[in-house]
C-alpha cells in the first residue's frame, strides 16, 4: 500500500477501493471492465433521455414536471431559466457522452445550482442584477492588502 494511502486506510466499496491520500485527492480504483460497465450505464440512460426529449410531443413539458425531484434546487430558477436548464442538460449530457467525459454535465448542474442558489436570496439577486453605473476606480492590488495576523508588504 502506498505510504500515503496509510493515514486512514483504503475502503473497499462495491468493487471499488477508496484511498484516501494525505498529500492529494482521494483515489477510487476499480476494474476495467467495472468502469466501462459504469460507463454503459450512463450512456445508455442518457440516450434515453435524449430520445425521450427529442421525440415525444410534451416532452419537455415531463422533464419539467420531473427536474424538482431530482434536482430540488431549481425550484428557485424562474421560468425562462428552468427551461435554459433543461434544453442545456439534455444537450451536454449528449455531447458529454459522445466523447466519454461526465465533467461538463457535473460543471452544468454545479454552476445551474449556484444560479439557482443566487435566486434564492433575493437581496443578493438585487445586488447582483441592480444597474453599477458608477466607476468604483481601479480595483486594489490583493498583494498589497495585508491579512488579519500577517504583517503588510512594507514591515
Amino acid at each position: 500500500m502506498p505510504r500515503c494511502a496509510r493515514s486512514r486506510g483504503p475502503q473497499r466499496t462495491a468493487s471499488r477501493l477508496l484511498l484516501h491520500r494525505r498529500d492529494g485527492e482521494d483515489l477510487v480504483l476499480t476494474t476495467a471492465a467495472r468502469a466501462e460497465q459504469d460507463q454503459t450505464v450512463v450512456s445508455a440512460a442518457t440516450r434515453m433521455l435524449v430520445a425521450l426529449a427529442r421525440r415525444e410531443p410534451g416532452s419537455t413539458e415531463l422533464l419539467l414536471d420531473i427536474l424538482p425531484d431530482a434536482f430540488p434546487w431549481v425550484r428557485f430558477l424562474p421560468e425562462p431559466d428552468l427551461h435554459a436548464f433543461t434544453v442545456e442538460l439534455v444537450d451536454t449530457m449528449r455531447a458529454a457522452d459522445s466523447v466519454g467525459n461526465t465533467a461538463s454535465v457535473a460543471q452544468l448542474l454545479i454552476a445551474w445550482q449556484h444560479t439557482a442558489e443566487v435566486s434564492s436570496d433575493l437581496a443578493l439577486l438585487a445586488a447582483l442584477t441592480s444597474s453599477h453605473d458608477e466607476d468604483y476606480g481601479p480595483a486594489p492590488d490583493p498583494r498589497d492588502t495585508a491579512r488579519p495576523g500577517q504583517p503588510g508588504p512594507a514591515e
